[in-house]
């Protein structure tokens, strides 16, 4: 039967801060919007309850937690009723993506009595244990196939480390240039806005760049047109490497030679000279040795930004260019496989979106 929100649950507040409990010992945890912080000697919570990030970052985020423990006053109680599991519940509020009744600006809040009357479809107490079974196991595999993508990324750092040691101590000799003296191109995107439409030839900004990959779910495109004007100034490349330079700086990736795309100003373009592997290259940009070195080139303003000055200077390595070949390839190997798991992941999770539509819309 259909049922709002309001029917299964009760809200329930706090007024812990983080900060009352910094320092405080004991046997309840206690959760803030990251998760868990710490335990303490009390609890304000008896039973299994609901938990929704209702202030700042993250808003509408929802957890499942333990009888006997509490949150801190960032996050808003959601406590079941009788007609309803912990679980399901917790279920049914992920479905309902509350975030989207965030209001304010600077500090997004959500409240309790904006989203109280969400409807779902409410099943007995029998079905709903049936229903959290089938879902925790589909979340089960989610969970594992994501731990494989990760583990496959620590191989890579591995090798990366086993061929070519430790950068910061440099214990194998490498020889140290800069980026300027390493490349033959250092530059950026468009300055101009660029005219965009709704679809055609990819458009990057600094939220597409990621490390060792480019995210194109949400990107902006221009026209053969606008691609024309803005190749007169930089023709990205097979085998160039992105970083990116504003916001969330240092971030980086290698071109695929297969892609058409121009970027803006917040993306920085560097083609390495024939003495650098571009895959070599994005792994060494995203070792601790150089990030070191972005962090403390980048300004300090409200938004960080890394200037084509500063990019100039970084210090990297190079070892054998045969040698930075054999990585390539490794990576080239373990991409493959990455590949393969991430298709699993992404069916998995289409089963899951599926199933929740099925269950509670």
């Amino acid at each position: 039967m259909r049922a709002k929100l309001e029917d299964v649950c009760v809200r329930g507040s706090s007024n812990l801060k983080q900060s009352d409990v910094i320092d405080e010992t004991g046997e309840y945890p206690i959760y803030g919007a990251a998760g868990y912080i710490g335990s303490v000697d009390f609890y304000h919570q008896g039973q299994p309850y609901v938990a929704v990030v209702k202030d700042g970052a993250g808003i509408g985020r929802t957890s499942l937690y333990p009888a006997e423990s509490s949150v801190i006053g960032t996050m808003q109680y959601l406590l079941p009723k009788e007609n309803v599991l912990p679980e399901y519940l917790c279920y049914v509020v992920k479905y309902m993506h509350l975030e989207k009744y965030f209001t304010g600006a600077t500090i997004p809040h959500i409240y309790f009595k904006d989203y109280k009357k969400e409807e779902f479809n409410l099943d007995t107490l029998d079905r709903q244990k049936e229903i959290v079974n089938i879902l925790g196991r589909i979340e089960c595999v989610i969970s594992s196939r994501q731990q494989e993508l990760q583990k496959l990324d620590e191989l890579i750092k591995a090798r990366f480390v086993e061929l070519f040691g430790d950068m910061k101590v440099n214990i194998k000799g490498w020889k140290i240039k800069t980026f300027e003296k390493m490349s033959c191109l250092i530059t950026d995107g468009e300055h101009a806005t660029p005219k965009r439409t709704t679809e055609g030839i990819y458009l990057l900004s600094a939220r597409n760049v990621l490390n060792h990959s480019l995210q194109l779910n949400d990107v902006d495109y221009i026209d053969q047109q606008e691609y024309d004007r803005i190749a007169k100034r930089v023709m990205p490349q097979g085998g160039d490497v992105l970083i990116s330079c504003s916001g969330t700086v240092g971030r980086c990736c290698s071109v695929p030679s297969d892609l058409k795309f121009q970027m803006v100003r917040s993306v920085a373009l560097i083609r390495f000279n024939e003495e650098i592997n571009p895959v070599f290259a994005e792994y060494m940009i995203t070792s601790d040795y150089l990030q070191e070195q972005i962090n403390s080139s980048k300004t300090a303003s409200s938004q960080s930004n890394l200037f084509q000055g500063k990019i100039r200077a970084l210090k990297g390595f190079i070892p054998p260019i045969e040698l930075q070949n054999q990585f390539a390839d490794f990576v080239r190997a373990v991409d493959k496989s990455k590949v393969a798991v991430q298709k699993s992941l992404d069916e998995t999770q289409k089963l899951f979106d599926s199933l929740m539509q099925q269950y509670f819309g």
